[in-house]
């Protein structure tokens, strides 16, 4: 009997409490006690566009995506790592061919993997998203802390960062979670006016980030 493949919408990320991103129709998590008190992950939250890999298709934040000049190169990834994925299972990253608000120069490769998702719809840790990366020959998003997380450290974890170059930080709990728990165990911070393109880079011309010296897959 074939497999059913079902789709699933990757879920909104809820802000941080002061969060300067933040608009009026955004998502905000109002209590962080999920991720203190327990070993979190912070990464570095890319400019990209949020894309998903299964084991035969490929999508954006849409289910239905559309083609775009864009989505060829993740395509042609996924067409090679689709199919070494379990039945039912995704990888979730950040698809940085084009050129959105913020320009790269150094990318080790043009899809950075965040999270990995089995047939249970579940999470999985943080070091087994690693491992997978290594197995798959994918690079993760950049680590910007691993270790306990606290209020405090969440409060002012942005003044670590640099705001002309990098957008802001995704935290989550370094262990797995259900689909459900999402909003309680993921959340971000982003910077101020975070867009500064005057098009959207969907209706623009692509123009592509650039890859490290060896960068690819």
């Amino acid at each position: 009997m074939a497999l059913v493949m079902t789709l699933h919408k990757y879920p909104r990320t809820p802000h941080l409490p002061g969060s300067p991103g933040r608009s009026d129709d955004d998502l905000s998590l109002s209590s962080i006690a999920r991720l203190t008190g327990q070993e979190i992950v912070i990464t570095e939250k890319m400019d990209g566009e949020n894309t998903t890999l299964l084991s035969d298709r490929v999508h954006a934040s849409s289910l239905d995506s559309a083609h775009h000049p864009s989505r060829a190169w993740v395509k042609a990834l996924g067409a090679r790592v689709g199919p070494q994925l379990p039945p039912g299972w995704r990888l979730c990253g950040e698809n940085l061919f084009a050129c959105h608000s913020l320009a790269y120069a150094e990318l080790p490769s043009y899809f950075l993997l965040f999270s990995v998702w089995g047939a249970d719809n579940r999470c999985l840790s943080w070091s087994e998203t690693e491992e997978w990366a290594a197995l798959l020959g994918l690079s993760t998003v950049p680590v910007l802390y691993r270790g306990l997380g606290s209020a405090e450290l969440l409060t002012d974890f942005w003044r670590r960062l640099r705001l002309d170059c990098q957008e802001g930080f995704v935290v989550r709990t370094a262990a797995g979670f259900a689909y459900a728990d999402f909003g309680l165990c993921v959340s971000k911070w982003v910077r101020a006016q975070h867009v500064q393109t005057d098009a959207h880079w969907m209706t623009a011309p692509v123009v592509p980030n650039r890859l490290a010296a060896g960068g690819g897959r």
